[in-house]
């Protein structure tokens, strides 16, 4: 199995991304301005390098699967390349977009978000998809070097089931589940996404 240090994932410069100032949480405004400024400027590194570097921040897509009332809910278990991430709920099925990702003539950032998505979850029907977003969260050092352009996926089937069951376990579940699962929680993409966007989804 290659190791997963080795791989070359998608990177921007974070002087570029952010010129205007570092923020905190979700931004919701301006996105198409950074989409274009990451395929504009981004590189291949190695993932290895870039864990603990704060000059760049690695693009992760970070996809919010949606079934009627419910979200699409998963955590890591031990056997997990994350072990910094060993302990949260993950609410958006997301990851690195690769080198590999990229065929000619297709965008850099929706070839690598398909990927990610048939990578890591087997799904039976019809989904529309927006892009929602841009998370950047400050409080961790895992999270620290990584920006995350966070999508919703919305379904007409609650057929969604993880691939990596010995790495992972997921479900459906309500914004009343997952806010008793993060409240109270302080560190992680969920908490934030749920306070910052599901949240406000609460009728």
């Amino acid at each position: 199995m290659a190791n997963k240090d080795d791989e070359q994932v998608l990177v921007v410069k974070s002087e570029i991304l952010f010129a205007d100032g570092r923020w905190q949480g979700l931004k919701t405004d301006n996105l198409d301005y950074y989409v274009d400024l990451i395929r504009n400027n981004c590189e291949f590194r190695r993932r290895g390098d870039m864990e603990t570097d704060l000059s760049y921040q690695q693009i992760i897509s970070y996809i919010l699967f949606n079934y009627q009332n419910k979200y699409f809910l998963y955590r890591y278990l031990k056997q997990a390349y994350e072990q910094r991430l060993m302990n949260d709920y993950i609410v958006g099925v997301g990851g690195h977009i690769n080198k590999e990702d990229v065929k000619p003539g297709e965008d850099i950032i929706e070839a690598g978000v398909e990927r990610e998505w048939e990578e890591e979850v087997t799904y039976n029907g019809n989904l529309t998809k927006k892009l929602v977003g841009i998370l950047c969260d400050n409080r961790r050092p895992v999270e620290r070097v990584h920006l995350g352009l966070v999508y919703v996926f919305e379904g007409d089937s609650p057929n969604i089931s993880v691939k990596e069951t010995d790495k992972m376990t997921g479900e459906l579940v309500t914004l009343e589940d997952i806010k008793g699962k993060v409240e109270g929680i302080n560190e992680g993409w969920a908490p934030l996404l749920y306070e910052e966007y599901l949240s406000k989804l609460i009728k």
